[in-house]
């Protein structure tokens, strides 16, 4: 039910048509663009990944789409990989994986780390917008950087912090340097309060089942235990 994909409109067109999609080709439950790096498409296309092109590149793709739309989200979403949901279905996933709990909730229930904690506080309490990864490391303070990304990655799974750009960092002159670095921010704050209030409208087992329905739609063959993480419902 997803079409060819030539060119980064094209991309938007069936994402939004979706609703979700992992970021590449990953586990093939459900992805606009069926290929990643190194791989061969299916069909004919221009679209090439890490040549830098932003018409034709999906790994230019992920930072264009939070700079130049506000509907689509991008972060970690799927298998601890790269993937993108639209504001459409944003409350359905919230709703599977959060449960209508807090991160407080979970904390409180012993589902997340200490470690997690410290960082989700240092996202939601930084004042400058979305915290830029290499600032938010330094703010949680030495550690494991393995621990670190993988906290971050959790979070991102959990749906309590996503992805909201890029910034790039600047030295003591104030010129910048080097790669572009992730920038983070709280869900609530990436879609505002509302998007709380559209997710306590599902329970997580009606949420998910919608979930399951849809990607169906999309792909008939989806492998049932994957199709089960990539929705990753909540524990009672």
């Amino acid at each position: 039910m997803i079409n060819e994909i030539q060119n980064y409109g094209d991309f938007i067109t069936e994402l939004l048509a979706a609703g979700f999609s992992e970021g590449g080709s990953a586990s093939g439950v459900v992805s606009v663009v069926p290929f990643g790096w190194g791989e061969p498409s299916p069909y004919p296309t221009r679209v090439r990944w890490h040549t830098g092109d932003a018409d034709t590149d999906p790994w230019e793709w992920r930072l264009r789409v939070l700079a130049e739309r506000d509907d689509i989200a991008y972060a970690k979403l799927f298998f601890k990989r790269s993937g993108f949901i639209t504001r459409e279905w944003y409350p359905r996933f919230l709703a599977a994986r959060r449960g209508g709990r807090t991160f407080e909730d979970e904390y409180a229930r012993g589902t997340v780390s200490h470690l997690c904690k410290t960082v989700y506080n240092a996202v939601r309490e930084y004042d400058g917008g979305a915290i830029p990864a290499h600032t938010l490391r330094q703010t949680v303070g030495a550690g494991s950087k393995s621990a670190f990304d993988a906290a971050v990655t959790e979070l991102q799974g959990r749906m309590f912090i996503t992805i909201a750009g890029g910034a790039q960092r600047v030295n003591r002159a104030g010129e910048q340097y080097g790669w572009t670095s992730t920038a983070f921010a709280t869900v609530e704050r990436f879609w505002g309060d509302e998007i709380t209030s559209a997710a306590d409208e599902y329970d997580a087992d009606e949420a998910a089942a919608e979930i399951e329905r849809r990607v169906l739609e999309l792909n008939p063959d989806a492998n049932p235990k994957l199709l089960a993480k990539f929705i990753n419902k909540c524990a009672r």
